[in-house]
């Protein structure tokens, strides 16, 4: 048991210090590039452990369109929102704002599924996390603030990763399809059409600084894409899915730590939003659960059918 809750302190710290690797990566290359480098080394040992594992068979192919969406919902956008968005704004408000993901996934799944109404805990969850959000980016500050469109992009971000968990929920659920499979395929589909779309020119001045090059590589890929999935797998068959979407809890924090270590300002409004955000997502946990007859919807649940290894 020792092992599994050290497992998730781990998955939590790789999580959080996913944003730095990101701010020291834009500095010398683009964002897209960036997504496609750190999506092209975390689905090598996916790809790998699939292979080793045996997943993967010639009967999912008949869902192949489904890993072409995901791929862009669950991998490509989400992690494109938060690359684009962190290279603008300070490591600590993105880490902060990934601390989101699970308000924006309810919401997706209250307006696209429509189970039931929200109970009261859940609707002042869902302002609450709000009110954080926008402490976070502190409008009225105005350009002298956070950048807002640092903030959209981050935002963007975790609303495609919603979505991916509606869609996931609806259409690839039923087909009880394992969550390393899927994550190879949405990987490798996200690896390729990165691989066209994106434009290269410019991408080796990554290799001029070689803390940037394995930030990227083994920090944001490997093990931040690669490792994590193995963490997050290893987590939910030892505790299960609901404490394994614990993790999401410790980046922020970790972050916010990282950003203070690397001198970025910290401030009362951090420790706020901080606060707001993290009291929203319990609400929202605790006012979706279902009666015993049914199984308990959890926000953060989406863990499971989309890439959040890369939450962030």
């Amino acid at each position: 048991m020792l092992r599994s809750y050290l497992a998730l302190l781990a998955l939590g710290t790789i999580w959080g210090s996913n944003f730095i690797f990101m701010k020291w990566s834009t500095m010398l290359i683009s964002p897209s590039q960036t997504v496609l480098l750190r999506v092209l080394f975390g689905f090598i040992p996916l790809l790998l452990l699939a292979l080793y594992s045996g997943v993967l068979n010639r009967g999912q192919f008949k869902h192949i369109l489904h890993f072409a969406v995901m791929s862009v919902l669950a991998t490509t956008f989400y992690y494109y929102g938060f690359v684009a968005g962190t290279a603008l704004i300070p490591t600590s408000v993105a880490g902060l704002l990934s601390g989101s993901i699970p308000i924006f996934t309810f919401v997706c799944a209250f307006v696209f599924l429509r189970q039931d109404r929200p109970t009261m805990k859940v609707f002042l969850g869902v302002i609450i996390g709000f009110c954080g959000i926008v402490i976070s980016a502190r409008p009225w500050e105005g350009v002298d603030g956070i950048n807002i469109l640092g903030v959209v992009w981050m935002l963007a971000g975790t609303t495609s990763l919603g979505v991916s968990f509606v869609y996931a929920q609806r259409l690839l659920s039923p087909h009880n399809i394992p969550p390393l499979a899927l994550a190879t395929w949405q990987t490798g589909f996200a690896s390729l059409t990165l691989l066209l779309l994106t434009d290269l020119n410019g991408i080796a001045a990554i290799t001029t600084d070689h803390i940037a090059l394995m930030g990227l590589v083994v920090g944001l890929g490997l093990v931040g894409t690669g490792c994590a999935f193995f963490l997050y797998y290893y987590i939910i068959s030892k505790l299960g899915s609901i404490q394994a979407s614990g993790a999401t809890y410790i980046a922020p924090i970790v972050a916010v730590v990282i950003g203070a270590f690397v001198g970025e300002d910290i401030n009362y409004f951090i420790f706020i939003a901080l606060a707001l955000i993290f009291t929203g997502v319990i609400l929202i946990q605790v006012g979706s659960q279902r009666s015993p007859s049914k199984p308990p919807y959890s926000a953060k649940h989406h863990n499971q059918t989309a890439s959040t290894a890369g939450d962030a």
